[in-house]
Formats: structure tokens, C-alpha cells, sequence
């Protein structure tokens, strides 16, 4: 059987996502003055750095960014593969007391973003930590909600979201594949 595939989203429309994204988060935190943004590797971090940029540019102010590897903090990272990939983790800046706006890309299970939220308490506790994602396609096993939202879809089991990246870091669409 051949790899069908079809486009959610193109790069204007991941562009106008992000920046609904980023007004809704200014909205929502009226104390901006401990704000920051952590990606979850590998996409989130590429989505959290477009956020991290519009937001400092909104803000007039460079916002702390940070990335994030969950790899080893996975619920399932034995059954994903007995020699998992880590990346590097870079939290420059104080996780205590901070807004963090966790980034990533799809949103599905909820089991990234648990683990993500594991190794953010690991560096301390924050005031508050809110979820963005690009694509968020449901049925969740977790209880686990985003803040803010590109956009929701539903596709069926056994098809699946990528985010499509060039060779310099851009997300250029997102594709269903089946």
C-alpha cells in the first residue's frame, strides 16, 4: 500500500497560527514580567523559538528560551526504542517563580507534554506553566489540555501529523500521512 499524504497547513498559515498564538499568551498573562519559552525537542523547539521571537517583539524585550529533551523522562521510551536519541536540554534561566509557555508541536496522547512537565519540575517550580501546540488532533489518554491552540483536527488511528521543517529550521507545512 502506498504513502497517501495530505497538507493541514501551509508556511502562512503556521505563520498566522503562530501569531494568534502569541497574542493569545500576551492576553492571557498580563504579569509578562517573568515570562519565558521552553520547547520540546525537535519541533516544539523550532515552533517555541518563532513564539519566543514574536513575543520578545511584541514585549519590546528579549523573553528567556529554553529547549528541551523529554527522551528519558518518557513513559514508553523502552517500547520507542532501546537506544533512545537524547538531546540537549538548555534551561538558561531560573525555572522558580517563571510563566513558562511549553512548546510543542502536536499534541496527541499527552504523554510528551507529562514528560515535559516531569523534567521542568526537576529544574524547580514555576508560577505557572501553560501549553501551546501547533496541532492538536485529540484523543488524548491523558488528562492533559492545551492553553493555545493553531489548530484542532481530527484524523483517523492510524494516520499521522508531521511538521514538515526546511533545511533551515522553518516549518513549511504540516502533512497528514496514512
Amino acid at each position: 500500500m502506498r504513502e497517501q499524504k495530505r497538507i493541514l497547513m501551509q508556511a502562512q498559515d503556521i505563520d498566522m497560527a503562530l501569531e494568534r498564538i502569541s497574542l493569545q499568551i500576551l492576553e492571557k498573562n498580563k504579569n509578562r514580567e517573568h515570562l519565558a519559552v521552553i520547547g520540546i525537542h525537535t519541533c516544539g523547539v523550532h515552533l517555541g523559538r518563532r513564539i519566543h521571537a514574536l513575543l520578545s517583539e511584541k514585549l519590546g524585550r528579549k523573553i528567556p528560551f529554553g529547549s528541551l529533551d523529554i527522551n528519558l523522562y518518557r513513559d514508553d521510551w523502552s517500547l520507542v526504542s532501546q537506544n533512545p536519541v537524547v538531546k540537549t536540554t538548555n534551561l538558561p534561566f531560573e525555572v522558580d517563580g517563571t510563566t513558562i509557555i511549553l512548546v510543542d508541536d502536536v499534541i496527541f496522547s499527552g504523554r510528551t507534554v507529562r514528560a515535559g512537565m516531569d523534567a521542568i519540575f526537576d529544574y524547580g517550580r514555576p508560577a505557572s506553566l501553560q501549553l501551546a501546540t501547533l496541532i492538536d488532533r485529540g484523543e488524548r489518554e491523558l488528562p492533559i489540555s492545551p492553553d493555545y491552540v493553531g489548530m484542532a483536527t481530527e484524523i483517523l488511528p492510524q494516520e499521522r501529523i508531521e511538521v514538515v521543517v526546511d533545511g533551515e529550521n522553518n516549518c513549511i507545512e504540516v502533512v497528514v500521512e496514512s
